[in-house]
């Protein structure tokens, strides 16, 4: 690597450092990272700003904001309220039952909404159970960001990863569904089970709360049931869209900013207090995040980094599906998975094609699918659902440390990883 090269890798390790540590707010630190990256030339602010490879994913952040405005929206209806108190009557108060049913909650909402989405709509939910219960916040959203996570792998929308594989393998929803959902399913019941050891500490148990909770009504928190109507209404065509967008070539991000817009408009509420409850910081942090990410991908960093681990199995495929799962898990860990997965696809391709073609080699888009997925559940920057449950619990005073999410994240990335390796082996060579 060239001079530049290593000043990239230095900043970025720099301001890794500056948010693992938080001696520096992690949005501070993602931004002056991303100035310091134009400064030093080693980006400029075509690329930055406009290129889709090595720049600010814009299709994310008008995701997130369309989303924000719908449950900044869906806030004021009292529905969250609503979710709550059924959750934790149906839970009956016990701790470990609730934390198991907001996970399968969001591992059934993810594959179908996207993980971002899910967690958008679920963390202000668990946080209000969590406080009606007396209970520890930060370990269920933990939780179930890692179950939104595992979940959303199952599906070609369910984690931005897979939609850029889907694109450039050429890959269907029904092609994730028959090669992503079975190994899912196996590990969301290890995580569930996992969970029961991880949290342990988390299963406080609170009589006299629990006694007050199941007393409620839960139709007395509807505030606003007209609103609640009509947002249900839009967030059902925002779903549709999804599940649709590849059928009608419309990005997720324009699908979700209407929706939120469209809302915002039909509600008859204030912009300006709706778009106060927006995670801006959220939004900033990730503006920073891919500055720097793209600067590294912009000088090859990335690339060289894939190009390596293909090098190194030397075409032999088992060795390349491993190659790939633990290749593409260990930098998803690190730095975001879309920019890793948006770089690195291209080498992978010129794998798959070497190799013989999907037909032949397709399992090794399955591994490297499976990797970045994982991979995002191992410190808050992973995954982009992990830094919206940190913005989110910041702005509740819910404080989410880097290591007290790691310290969880990498033994579910681990585990979990360790399995998916075990099923590529079991299912595209052992008993093909």
């Amino acid at each position: 690597m060239g001079i530049t090269a290593w000043l990239a890798v230095g900043v970025f390790a720099g301001v890794y450092v500056l948010i693992a540590t938080e001696w520096v707010h992690r949005v501070k630190a993602a931004l002056g990272g991303a100035v310091i990256m134009l400064a030093l030339g080693v980006t400029d602010a075509e690329h930055a700003f406009f290129s889709e490879e090595a720049g600010i994913d814009w299709n994310v952040i008008f995701l997130l904001l369309g989303m924000m405005l719908m449950v900044s929206v869906l806030k004021r209806t009292g529905v969250f309220e609503f979710i709550a108190i059924w959750a934790a009557k149906r839970a009956r108060g016990k701790p470990y039952r609730l934390m198991v049913l907001l996970i399968l909650a969001t591992a059934v909402l993810s594959p179908w909404l996207d993980n971002v989405t899910t967690v958008l709509l679920i963390a202000p939910v668990t946080i209000l159970v969590c406080n009606k219960l007396g209970l520890p916040v930060v370990p269920y959203l933990i939780a179930e960001v890692m179950a939104c996570n595992i979940g959303g792998a199952a599906t070609l929308i369910g984690d931005p990863p897979n939609i850029i594989i889907g694109s450039r393998a050429g890959l269907s929803f029904n092609d994730f569904l028959m090669h992503m959902t079975p190994i899912v399913v196996v590990l969301m019941v290890v995580f569930v089970l996992m969970s029961r050891v991880m949290f342990r500490k988390a299963f406080r148990y609170d009589p006299e709360r629990v006694k007050s909770v199941m007393e409620m009504d839960e139709r007395a928190a509807i505030t606003d049931p007209r609103l609640l109507k009509l947002s249900a209404v839009v967030l059902l065509a925002v779903m549709a869209g999804f599940v649709l967008h590849t059928t009608f070539h419309i990005e997720p991000s324009v699908v979700a900013i209407t929706g939120g817009l469209v809302l915002l408009a039909l509600s008859r509420l204030d912009a300006g207090e709706v778009a106060r409850d927006v995670e801006w910081e959220t939004l900033a942090f990730f503006t920073g995040l891919f500055v720097m990410v793209g600067a590294m991908v912009r000088i090859g960093v990335i690339g060289d980094l894939g190009e390596m681990a293909a090098e190194a199995t030397e075409g032999e495929l088992l060795g390349t599906s491993m190659a790939l799962i633990f290749g593409s898990a260990v930098p998803s860990a690190f730095i975001d998975n879309i920019p890793f997965v948006a770089s690195v696809s291209p080498i992978v391709a010129e794998i798959v094609s070497s190799a013989g073609g999907t037909g032949e080699a397709g399992m090794l888009w399955w591994s490297f699918a499976l990797g970045a997925d994982l991979g995002g559940n191992a410190t808050i920057i992973a995954s982009s659902a992990n830094v919206v449950v940190v913005g989110i619990a910041d702005r509740e005073g819910h404080h989410i440390s880097f290591w007290q999410f790691s310290r969880y994240g990498l033994v579910v990335t681990a585990v979990t990883t360790v399995i998916a390796a075990v099923y590529v082996w079991l299912r595209y060579f052992v008993l093909a």
